[in-house]
């Protein structure tokens, strides 16, 4: 069983994802016109996080948002204590003391992230997020879950102001989608599938797990894949290839681009094997199907 030694996370989680900069690297960030309004210095997947818990007496530094997908958990803050489930976020601001914990019997997935800046006061005040009222319920959780998706991979990718810019727009988002769902709690959820083809389109170069898109809509992945097929007519990674495929066939259509380019703008590192996947979806090579369109 993962433990909790000290008020802090022991061990890891089968398939968690979690990025922490470098503290410097914050404090050079902070400083820069982009990344000095939202930057999110640590952030993380943790799936069905069984004895996951943290304490801090005096607070973070930075403020915190976890977003619970499925399971349930609980926040222990001064004003009480604070039950959280899947479609809800906890948000908590900077100083506050606070523990929090996954339930025993029901786990939480959750994603989350903590961000400073010099905007996030404004967003956390638009929020309406409290030591009173500290859990959200979202109008859309996959929506908010696929940026915060999207701050992983952008941390994953590396540490150059251009990713860390990316990974802020992401963020700054994602807490103004946090806001607006405090305002309209009444919204109907969107359907997990289609927030899974948004989350597609978006990320289009980086291949997405049927495991990471149940996770999103707080599914079970033969649950959420047989909705995807039934919806899409494929399944997760051929709907993939297949998104990929158009994009590729446009560029070639509209653009004298390099084939290896192309591979590479797709999200293929290999061209040969690009070129094998097109054959596969269209019938043609990209260089037969560019000279059979100039014919």
């Amino acid at each position: 069983m993962i433990g909790v030694v000290g008020g802090a996370l022991r061990e890891g989680f089968p398939g968690q994802r979690m990025r922490v900069l470098p503290r410097p690297l914050v404090a050079q960030a902070l400083a820069q016109p982009g990344t000095g309004q939202v930057l999110v210095t640590d952030v993380g997947f943790f799936p069905r996080a069984s004895s996951h818990g943290r304490s801090r007496p005096h607070g973070a530094r930075q403020h915190i948002v976890i977003v619970c997908a499925a399971g349930r958990g609980m926040c222990r803050l001064p004003s009480g204590n604070h039950p959280v489930s899947a479609g809800q976020a906890l948000v908590l601001p900077t100083g506050v003391p606070h523990h929090y914990a996954a339930d025993l019997d029901e786990p939480w997935t959750i994603w989350w992230m903590h961000v400073v800046g010099r905007a996030v006061d404004d967003y956390i005040a638009a929020i309406g997020a409290s030591v009173a009222r500290p859990v959200v319920t979202l109008a859309d959780p996959p929506r908010v879950i696929s940026l915060i998706d999207t701050v992983i991979h952008e941390m994953e990718r590396d540490e150059t102001s251009s990713s860390l810019l990316a990974a802020s727009g992401a963020a700054a988002h994602a807490l103004a989608l946090l806001a607006a769902d405090r305002r309209v709690p009444s919204r109907e959820r969107i359907d997990p599938v289609a927030a899974a083809l948004e989350h597609l389109r978006a990320n289009m170069t980086t291949r997405v797990s049927v495991g990471e898109l149940s996770g999103m809509a707080g599914l079970s992945e033969s649950h959420f894949a047989a909705l995807f097929h039934r919806s899409t007519g494929y399944g997760v990674l051929e709907y993939q290839t297949r998104l990929r495929m158009a994009q590729a066939r446009e560029l070639l259509d509209t653009t004298d681009r390099p084939i290896t380019w192309i591979a590479h703008h797709v999200g293929y590192a290999d061209s040969l094997y690009f070129s094998r996947q097109f054959r596969k979806i269209h019938g043609t090579t990209p260089s037969e199907y560019r000279r059979r369109d100039a014919g």
